[in-house]
């Protein structure tokens, strides 16, 4: 990847077809020779290039385990519309990676890496309390929330967006859905994580380790927190825990592994993709100042601005599926029990579907950005996610317009998950 580190990030310009581009010889060999696991420090900050070169020289690409990794937009509508084909059972992929630890438990038996019934039967139960009622009756309580992070900013002067504002929010909405007391909600990023970068392509032991232990805390926890909610429920309504405990209404019920392991993932994954997005659109804004001046100018964006932000820096970069038979993905055979490596960020910057991909445009429409899946997957809290970024971006732009970096931001460092660590800023005193 010698012609990667050479010529890119710093010096590549976004060109006139508004795509940011290796010359093509670089890029047909950076193409050829890509591997998952094998990442150099500046596919981290800036990956798009590398998704461009693959998408252009070899959309289907197979790496040296004999997975492959697909990048247009086309392939992965076709390979997330065909649940039987293509499973999102992980049993085989993730023994070799996780061993039987508690990490190989948890993300075997959570919703998003298993195929019906268990999905079937788990995103019911969580979609029955996030109807477009209880959704919207979530404004209020977001908006005073939100609001009330703003006020402990201004007194401060500056703010990390993600310890005092990105994070913070996710945790109190998804806390509150799962009636987890306010003051027991310390440990749970850390716990989510420790958990969440064991996902990573090619993970570290002492990432594995951290993983873990994750696991076994968070599970401790949930007992009691189980067991609470056993002996007094809440409104089943509008209580996640409480609506994953009584089961469906023919009274079948989770396991208690599949119980504590699903509540374990809506932590998860309401945290991280909600955090993701919110920090990486106010970051992004800051890098493309005409766009924040337009949103601050004209605040009734924020619907198309919210779903430009989930395109341009998808929160999850990276997906994965198991071919369960012989079947073809963008002209390619592959053979039965193939892993495949979904490229999110990739497709969502695919110049076929998005006109001069690279570019911030908080008006783009159409915008058929996959950052929440698609077909049967699609993400069962994405109302809540594009509510609380809603609410969160447009309330902070409100109130601080003239918003800066204090320093530089810490990014995540990590491929499946798009984000950042911290986000020092300067907030300078409120409203043009």
């Amino acid at each position: 990847m010698s012609a990667y580190a050479q010529d890119y990030p710093g010096s590549l310009p976004i060109d006139s077809t508004g795509v940011r581009q290796l010359a093509p010889a670089a890029a047909a060999a950076l193409a050829e020779s890509f591997d998952i696991v094998r990442l150099p420090p500046e596919f981290y900050a800036d990956p798009f290039p590398v998704y461009h070169a693959l998408r252009s020289h070899a959309p289907v690409h197979r790496m040296a385990s004999g997975s492959v990794l697909v990048t247009r937009h086309a392939d992965l509508e076709a390979i997330y519309k065909d649940t039987t084909t293509f499973s999102s059972d992980k049993k085989v992929e993730f023994k070799p990676k996780f061993g039987d630890g508690p990490l190989y438990e948890h993300h075997t038996t959570s919703l998003i890496f298993n195929d019906p019934p268990l999905h079937t039967r788990v995103r019911q139960i969580i979609a029955g309390a996030l109807t477009p009622r209880a959704v919207a009756e979530m404004e209020g309580p977001v908006a005073a929330q939100v609001d009330g992070l703003l006020d402990r900013m201004a007194e401060k002067g500056s703010a990390d967006l993600i310890a005092d504002f990105a994070a913070a929010i996710p945790i109190e909405v998804i806390g509150n859905l799962l009636g987890v007391p306010r003051e027991e909600r310390g440990p749970l990023r850390d716990w989510s994580l420790a958990i969440l970068g064991a996902l990573e392509p090619a993970p570290s032991p002492e990432a594995l380790a951290l993983g873990n232990t994750a696991v076994v805390e968070f599970c401790a926890y949930l007992r009691t927190l189980v067991a609470r909610r056993r002996e007094r429920p809440g409104d089943p309504q509008k209580d996640v825990l409480t609506r994953l405990i009584q089961g469906e209404a023919d009274g079948k019920r989770l396991s208690e592994a599949e119980l504590l392991q699903n509540v374990i993932f809506i932590l998860n994954a309401g945290h991280e993709t909600t955090t993701n997005l919110i920090a990486n659109a106010l970051v992004a804004l800051l890098r493309w100042p005409e766009q924040k001046a337009r949103l601050v100018a004209e605040p009734g964006l924020i619907r198309t601005a919210v779903e430009e932000f989930l395109r341009y820096e998808s929160p999850v970069q990276l997906g994965n599926r198991m071919t369960t038979r012989t079947c073809e993905v963008g002209g390619k055979a592959l053979d039965a029990g193939t892993s495949i490596t979904l490229c999110i960020g990739g497709a969502n910057r695919d110049p076929a579907v998005f006109p001069r991909p690279d570019v911030l445009d908080i008006s783009r429409q159409p915008n058929r950005q996959i950052a929440f899946a698609s077909g049967p997957h699609i993400c069962v809290g994405l109302a809540v996610a594009r509510l609380e970024g809603r609410i969160a971006i447009q309330r902070f732009l409100a109130r601080f317009p003239r918003y800066r970096l204090a320093g530089p931001p810490v990014p995540g460092g990590r491929a499946r998950f798009r984000g950042f660590l911290s986000i020092p800023v300067a907030l300078d005193g409120g409203s043009t």
